[in-house]
């Protein structure tokens, strides 16, 4: 596999990771990146500012050329791109995603594939408020968690390829999954904070001068509600099990809350919260940490 310089990169959808894409892989000098998006404007802001270097949107056959293609979309719109497009794609192209759902869509997308084709799950954990590629920009994965889904059959070296560029992208680790160990996880760790956010601004609570109430824990807890709709349903549908599991599993935690408060256990209050505490600092800071 060519070194990331020496790589012909296509994206596939120019919104706020693909977006981002372009403009972190333009910055370490990606050999030639190929853009392609529905919404055509998009795609000639992304040309006339530099972090593409031509178009497919008119003229798919310019996919051919890529040795990777990475594919910025909606769930839903995965698969029928794929299908539609394979006659493009180079014979032995290496194809990924950043969908924040996989379930049956990896062994869909390897029905279409030739057999030299080589599709790579990926979900860089990487996002911030708003969409589109207005929003997107090359810190986006500094720091950030990049999953590399793990399957019997992908090429070594493209899963290597794969983890290199992320680090040379910025982010932090690369943790390898199954795709049913990550759909597991999304749940609680991506899923649950979403519907907890949206539940938040959502509720009867929330009044025309609540904004005047409103500090930094408010603000932290409901970031994520400045949300693309059309995305999220997807998501939520497409790994409904998963995510109902999580929020009953958090009812029964606020149900423990309830039962405390009404029997004013402050013992069991605090205890609930040093145990919080203390998972919380675990996770961030090391277990040394209390």
């Amino acid at each position: 596999m060519k070194k990331l310089q020496d790589t012909v990169v296509a994206i596939v959808g120019l919104g706020l990771i693909g977006g981002s894409y372009a403009k972190a892989l333009k910055s370490q000098k990606v050999k030639r990146i190929i853009g392609m998006d529905r919404n055509h404007i998009v795609s000639l802001m992304a040309l006339d500012e530099g972090y593409v270097t031509e178009l497919a949107d008119e003229d798919p056959e310019r996919l051919r050329e890529a040795d990777v293609i990475i594919c910025c979309m909606y769930p839903g719109a995965f698969v029928p791109f794929v299908r539609d497009h394979v006659k493009y794609f180079k014979k032995d192209v290496l194809l990924t995603d950043v969908m924040g759902i996989k379930g049956s869509i990896p062994d869909q997308v390897d029905a279409l594939l030739g057999p030299e084709m080589d599709f790579v799950p990926t979900h860089p954990m990487a996002g911030r408020e708003g969409k589109g590629y207005s929003q997107s920009t090359s810190q986006i994965f500094q720091g950030a968690n990049f999953i590399l889904i793990h399957r019997e059959g992908n090429r070594p070296e493209h899963r290597d390829w794969l983890r290199n560029m992320a680090y040379e992208l910025g982010c932090a680790r690369v943790v390898e999954l199954t795709v049913e160990e990550h759909d597991s996880i999304i749940a609680y760790t991506s899923d649950l904070p979403h519907v907890m956010a949206v539940s938040l601004i959502n509720s009867d609570s929330m009044q025309e001068n609540t904004k005047y109430f409103v500090a930094g824990s408010f603000r932290d807890a409901t970031r994520v509600a400045d949300i693309n709709a059309k995305l999220w349903s997807d998501l939520f549908l497409l790994n409904k099990g998963p995510v109902i599991r999580e929020i009953n599993k958090l009812e029964q935690e606020l149900e423990h809350w309830k039962s405390a408060l009404q029997q004013d256990d402050r013992e069991e209050l605090e205890q609930m919260m040093d145990k919080a505490k203390k998972k919380r600092r675990d996770m961030f800071y090391g277990k040394n940490l209390r």
